[in-house]
């Protein structure tokens, strides 16, 4: 079956149920893209949160993978090439990206990418009407250690989220790390100036305590503050094109007031998110059994929530390492997806010097038709399928 782009879905749905009509909007690449919403953030922005939230609603779900025209297996920085792009033949919807050591100074990221290359990417995609998100693994403001808690140096037993809050001792230094951030994000624009919406998903899978804002660092509170310093700072310089993501991990049980225990609220956050990953050594079918029944209560319960705070909801981040089970995609993934009304779901990244570590496939893996089949299917939308992400509904 042929799907059909996300602007003529848009279309087809209002004339056949007359719920709604479709006004056409002049191109993000003209002057008037820049115009602002009540909200404060540029109309493209925010049309692309409306369209999140259709999309969610029923015409599928966007296929995303991070660092994807970066690096991939056995290749690297080559331009407009894609691992997923060279199986399916079509660019992922949706790339994520990591400003991980922006907030050093440095003009590489934690992976080794350069700031300014991922900016080019950003744009690019833009301009070819796919989404960005961006994630920030940014190191411990503290003791000068990674985002990961290092428990032989007693870091769990630190603060580190109460030290960059207000009146925090390393509160300055913090501001100027969200001040880094901000001039990036200010600089998404194209060459006629349009500014690049963005989705925005720092201390996620704060539910466990892997980082240094994880569930055993800070109280609940002190997360929350986090959230309103991070969205208040970038605000106040600027930053009119960026949504908010809120992605816990797994260890809520499939319980809703553990999910939304941290939520910093209604007024902060755009999205809805769940990171939940496939840990099955060699392909065990009963691990990845588990994997699918654990996914499908989640998302149960955070479509759910979603709905009750008017929010776009996505699995933020899933994958199998390796991709053990030449089926993943259309025996396990596949059927979850389909039972509940997200917006995209993001596989994490193929590293190019990391062996074994990949989650998409790649030309010749065991697993590539069964992704094509995937690519196939009506609900999966790749770029071909999401011209119209930031005009108007």
């Amino acid at each position: 079956m042929k799907k059909l782009s996300f602007i003529a879905w848009l279309t087809m749905k209002a004339i056949c149920t007359c719920a709604f009509c479709i006004t056409p909007l002049v191109s993000c690449n003209t002057k008037n893209a820049n115009t602002f919403a009540d909200s404060g953030r540029t109309q493209p922005t925010e049309n692309l949160l409306a369209n999140l939230k259709a999309l969610g609603d029923s015409v599928g779900y966007m296929f995303g993978h991070h660092d994807d025209v970066l690096y991939g297996i056995g290749w690297v920085g080559d331009s407009a090439r894609s691992d997923v792009k060279s199986v399916c033949g079509d660019y992922p919807a949706l790339l994520s990206f990591d400003l991980g050591h922006l907030e050093l100074g440095d003009t590489v990221s934690l992976d080794g990418v350069s700031f300014n290359r991922m900016r080019e990417e950003i744009v690019r995609h833009f301009e070819r009407g796919g989404m960005v998100t961006l994630s920030w693994h940014l190191n411990n403001p503290l003791t000068g250690g990674t985002a990961w808690i290092n428990d032989s140096t007693g870091e769990r037993q630190l603060n580190t989220v109460e030290a960059v809050l207000e009146g925090g001792k390393q509160h300055e230094r913090f501001l100027t790390w969200l001040d880094r951030v901000a001039d990036f994000l200010n600089s998404l624009q194209t060459a006629d100036g349009v500014r690049v919406p963005v989705l925005f998903r720092p201390w996620h899978e704060h539910t466990g305590s892997w980082f240094w804002w994880g569930q055993e660092l800070c109280s609940a509170e002190q997360y929350k503050a986090l959230w309103k310093l991070t969205v208040d700072r970038l605000k106040e310089q600027g930053v009119v094109n960026a949504l908010y993501a809120y992605s816990p991990g797994t260890e809520n049980g499939g319980n809703p007031q553990k999910y939304m225990e941290r939520y910093p609220g209604d007024n902060i956050i755009d999205l809805l998110g769940l990171d939940c990953y496939c840990f099955a050594p060699s392909g065990d079918a009963d691990a990845v059994a588990k994997y699918a029944q654990m996914l499908d209560t989640q998302l149960g319960m955070v479509c759910k929530l979603a709905k009750q705070h008017s929010k776009a909801v996505a699995l933020t981040e899933t994958g199998y390492e390796g991709i053990k089970t030449t089926k993943w995609w259309t025996h396990t993934l596949m059927p979850v997806l389909d039972k509940h009304p997200i917006s995209y779901v993001l596989v994490w990244r193929n590293a190019h010097d990391k062996p074994g570590h990949f989650f998409a496939p790649y030309p010749g893996h065991s697993s590539a038709p069964d992704f094509v089949e995937f690519y196939n299917h009506p609900k999966s939308l790749f770029l071909h399928n999401v011209n119209g992400l930031y005009q108007e509904k």
